[in-house]
């Protein structure tokens, strides 16, 4: 096993993870649960994103993920889906 990527499968989660968010549409700041995001990660950093509905208005929010956001989500337990390239 590589040193660079951590055995996280002895730790105990004591509490469920949360996330702080935001929505671009009606500007409510709310924490998260992992089930309610999903990430998907692309080919490139324009096709690397998370997603969630608002849970104030109801909107679909879609926002870019960089590697640091990616590495949290996936160590927070967030569903994630690989996009691949057609070409």
């Amino acid at each position: 096993m590589s040193s660079d990527i951590p055995d996280i499968s002895s730790l105990e989660r004591v509490t469920p993870m949360v996330f702080k968010a935001g929505c671009p549409d009606c500007r409510a700041r709310f924490e998260l649960s992992a089930p309610a995001l999903r990430l998907a990660i692309g080919g490139s950093a324009n096709t690397t994103f998370y997603s969630f509905t608002c849970p104030e208005c109801g909107a679909g929010v879609r926002k870019p993920a960089g590697e640091r956001i990616v590495e949290l989500l996936i160590r927070g337990g967030v569903r994630t889906l690989r996009l691949h390239s057609t070409v």
